[in-house]
């Protein structure tokens, strides 16, 4: 897959109101995630799809993350392909992690990536 037109953004660029769409799976997602994110793990994505277009009804932009990019960029591609505002969020949780934006795991607690 070429991911050469894929539209991401730096972590920095994330707005503290955006919609962050998280891909990764429940056992990842329980030890740490951004908070306030959407669940949707990538291997339930296509199942799970209208979850996400609801979430961006309104226009608002999806941004995706992983733990550190990879799995983001696949689902990022196929929402672009389905005409949905979505970016790729580069370094993933691993990034967002060390730069310091809060990491929460499911009983909102200080998480961490794993």
């Amino acid at each position: 897959m070429n991911f050469a037109q894929l539209p991401s953004v730096d972590v920095a660029e994330v707005p503290a109101d955006a919609l962050v769409v998280d891909v990764r799976e429940d056992d990842e997602w329980a030890a740490g995630h951004a908070e306030g994110a959407l669940h949707v793990p990538m291997s339930d994505f296509v199942a799970r799809f209208g979850e996400v277009t609801e979430a961006v009804a309104d226009g608002r932009r999806a941004y995706v993350m992983c733990r550190v990019g990879g799995r983001s960029a696949q689902v990022t591609q196929y929402l672009v392909q389905q005409g949905i505002d979505a970016v790729n969020v580069d370094g993933g949780m691993q990034v967002w992690e060390a730069s310091g934006r809060k990491v929460v795991d499911n009983q909102g607690a200080p998480g961490t990536v794993i």
